[in-house]
């Protein structure tokens, strides 16, 4: 039974039955039938939004949390990001897609705050900047031809490697 039907429910008189607006009078329907699917319709909506709650608390509080990292570390917001876009729903490989569009911003917003607080050098970025844009097509040709297995592995080593790299003085 829709929920269209039951608000347009109304009562026969003296039957304690409900029948249906234009539909026809053999459609009766029980009165404890009508309760039970609305406390069930009621229950699963309660729940739905909770989870949504809980899912839309987790991208902002996750979103806070990368943008904190990209910002303080100069990069590596997009460690964070992809596990909390799979989190959400996202394949492996659009996963990773979108974390370069989540981290653009974020990336440029700490270039600017960067600049402004000298720790910049032309030099520097000119000579990486050329590779950066080469490996980057690259990398994103290459996604579409690997597995999304394959895709986790390598992230999960270069994740460990780099970890390891910034322990090491």
């Amino acid at each position: 039974m829709s929920l269209k039907i039951l608000h347009e429910l109304e009562k026969v008189r003296g039957y304690g039955l409900f029948y249906a607006k234009n539909v026809d009078f053999k459609n009766y329907v029980d009165l404890k039938q009508v309760r039970e699917f609305q406390t069930k319709f009621m229950d699963y909506k309660r729940n739905t939004d909770l989870k949504k709650s809980v899912q839309n608390t987790v991208k902002i509080g996750g979103g806070l949390l990368v943008g904190f990292v990209n910002g303080f570390f100069g990069g590596g917001g997009g460690m964070l990001c992809v596990p909390l876009l799979e989190y959400s729903g996202l394949d492996v490989k659009r996963a990773h897609a979108t974390a370069l569009v989540v981290i653009l911003p974020i990336c440029i917003v700490s270039s600017v705050v960067y600049i402004i607080g000298g720790y910049f050098d032309l030099k520097q970025v000119s000579c990486a900047c050329l590779g950066v844009c080469i490996g980057a097509v690259i990398g994103a040709k290459l996604l579409d031809k690997i597995t999304s297995s394959a895709v986790a592995i390598v992230f999960a080593a270069l994740m460990i490697a780099v970890g390891v790299k910034s322990m090491i003085p």
